[in-house]
């Protein structure tokens, strides 16, 4: 299995390069110029098609305009906003969030344009029960153009990488993160958490399109909602620093951020990378899969459709990401303020930090750094490894009110410096990383076991960048429990109103969950359509909801497994999308203009109520 995940990893690699990012980012501007800048028109005309002013009971469709947006967005909307724009500010600094905002704008053509192509050629022979997405798009499109064969075995590519995503990423993740958060915070077993999504997600997808269309059409407002009050409630309360905050984004979007506190400081080029990938990834376009929701829309309009999507990466990135953002810089979660203020621990004496050597499996001398007193730990394999040790410090007391007392296994990081700056954090500075171990016995003595840190660069990830020449010391003799992407946001929240945060991080991860479920599970669900047709939509559906049990049930032990397919999934799905929207761009972008000749012509005119 390890030989296995390790392949996956490696083709990951190739598949999600900065290139594709690139890409999207390119088929964006180019789809916002060629459609004569499609955002206006998603917040003019996409609200009003949104809220039933064009509405037709007679259209083809199975659910109104408002509750296919519902159900995009319930697989778009979720965890991701919350940790995901956390994880994108810890690396790249306040800078990041300006980026996030620019594609963000640019990514409302992207789903406009791929949203529009799928409504042109979906399948409405049942017109209560329509079926559209890129593989309809390139089997249709490529038909006309005599490549049926072609376009179907294109179809067929995308339809099994929708697949993966949709059991993994859509499925099998979310369970296993909201058991693992539930078993957490309430110390209940995963399995039962398993249980009770299966239930849930059973009762809803049962009922099809039309019941999904449904709840998303309740769940989603509901959710986002309650999340934007409390996160306007926060601001609210750090009122004087939002200005501070905006200064903050628009400085360090062009120039390096700088490091303080609890944060390393950011280049210029990783704020505009980990914006970039927060918008693009977050609100999921170009990547194929919310056009498959949109197809169930009533109407027979293809455009209308197409502007109501427009709408997705605007309440996605550009509303919820931003708010989320706002929560974290203006409560001083990301710095948590200078030297002992955002402690979680101080230490009697600043431990040393020292370079230390081992043996790969190759028997390489691999080097590097770490902190404390080196000590041998033995793995379940039998293979030897030296870490630094050091004797856990008490809790502060500000630490306990927002974190509670330290329990085994927390990740906890010191801030030391020298040498030279690094690229990717335009400071000296580094993350000491470690896990607090308790032991079993009360009579041994709670420690932190400190990481080896890799000296070599190239293969130390962004949470622990390094500096080139010189061994590094303590910046202060302080260490700061580590958190990261969704725990992180908790903090924040915590900070304002402490113990708050860990339950609203609860009751988020069931909700989003449970509503990124059932809409990946209608995408998947298409997929199988294509493929092999309507009779086996009952076995996906039974298969599909059997996985989250699996997922909860200890048969995976971590997110690794289903982590590298989801991602090989998802990055397959957007190399083979792109291309498709590209090749029926000038059909789509014909007939969006066209729509909108006959709109201001008054040839299409609101529904008549009477």
């Amino acid at each position: 299995m390890e030989a296995f995940n390790d392949f996956l990893g490696a083709v990951n690699g190739y598949i999600w390069t900065e290139w594709m990012l690139y890409i999207l980012l390119g088929t964006g501007v180019l789809f916002t110029i060629w459609s004569g800048f499609s955002q206006f028109r998603a917040l003019t005309h996409g609200v009003a098609v949104t809220t039933g002013k064009y509405d037709d009971p007679d259209d083809p469709g199975a659910i109104s305009h408002f509750q296919a947006l519902s159900a995009a967005l319930s697989a778009t909307v979720g965890l991701g906003n919350i940790a995901g724009v956390a994880i994108a500010i810890a690396i790249g600094g306040p800078g990041a969030v300006f980026w996030m905002w620019i594609v963000g704008i640019i990514g409302m053509a992207l789903k406009s344009a791929e949203v529009t192509q799928s409504m042109l050629f979906r399948n409405t022979d049942d017109p209560d029960n329509p079926h559209g997405g890129p593989m309809f798009v390139v089997a249709e499109g490529m038909k006309e153009w005599g490549l049926g064969a072609i376009g179907q075995i294109i179809g067929v590519v995308f339809c099994l990488t929708l697949l993966i995503s949709a059991v993994t990423g859509g499925n099998m993740f979310q369970a296993w993160s909201v058991g693992d958060i539930t078993r957490e915070t309430l110390n209940m077993p995963e399995l039962y958490t398993g249980l009770i999504l299966a239930v849930v997600v059973a009762l809803v997808i049962i009922g099809g399109i039309k019941r999904i269309g449904s709840v998303a059409g309740v769940l989603v407002p509901f959710m986002c909602i309650l999340y934007v009050i409390i996160a306007i409630v926060v601001l609210g309360f750090n009122i004087e620093a939002i200005p501070g905050v905006f200064a903050d984004i628009f400085r360090s979007a062009f120039s390096a951020s700088e490091a303080g506190g609890a944060f390393i400081g950011g280049a210029f080029g990783t704020a505009i990378m980990w914006g970039m990938k927060r918008a693009l990834f977050s609100s999921e376009s170009g990547q194929g899969s919310s056009p498959i929701a949109h197809s169930a829309a009533q109407t027979k309009e293809p455009v209308s459709e197409g502007v109501v999507a427009g709408l997705e990466p605007f309440i996605d990135t550009i509303i919820v990401c931003t708010l989320t953002a706002l929560v974290i810089l203006s409560t001083g979660a990301l710095t948590r303020g200078e030297a002992e203020e955002g402690a979680d621990g101080i230490f009697a004496e600043a431990p040393v930090i020292s370079l230390q050597e081992t043996k790969d499996e190759d028997g390489e001398t691999i080097q590097h750094w770490t902190m404390g007193e080196p000590t041998m730990f033995t793995d379940d394999s039998g293979q030897e490894s030296t870490f630094g040790v050091t004797p856990l410090p008490d809790r502060t007391e500000r630490g306990v009110e927002l974190g509670g007392e330290w329990k085994n296994e927390d990740n906890v990081f010191a801030i030391a410096q020298g040498g030279d700056d690094n690229e990717a954090t335009s400071s000296n500075r580094v993350m000491m990383t470690g896990t607090v171990v308790i032991p079993e016995k009360s009579d041994d003595n709670p420690y932190i076991k400190w990481d080896q840190i890799k000296t070599d660069k190239s293969e130390v990830a962004h949470w622990s960048a390094l500096a080139d020449g010189g061994l590094p010391t303590l910046v202060a003799p302080i260490i700061y429990e580590d958190y990261k992407g969704a725990t992180m946001t908790a903090y924040a929240i915590n900070r304002q109103f402490p113990g708050f945060g860990n339950w609203l991080i609860l009751i988020a991860s069931w909700l989003f969950a449970i509503s990124t479920m059932i809409s990946w599970s209608y995408y998947g669900e298409q997929g199988i359509v294509f493929l092999l047709g309507e009779w086996a939509v009952g076995i996906y559906k039974i298969i599909y909801c059997l996985l989250i049990i699996v997922a909860t049930a200890g048969i995976v032990s971590t997110t690794k497994e289903i982590g590298n397919l989801s991602d090989l999934g998802t990055g397959l799905m957007l190399w083979v999308n792109i291309p498709i929207m590209l090749i029926f761009g000038g059909t789509a972008m014909a007939a969006w203009h066209g729509y909108f000749k006959r709109l201001k012509n008054g040839e299409i005119k609101p529904a008549d109520r009477g």
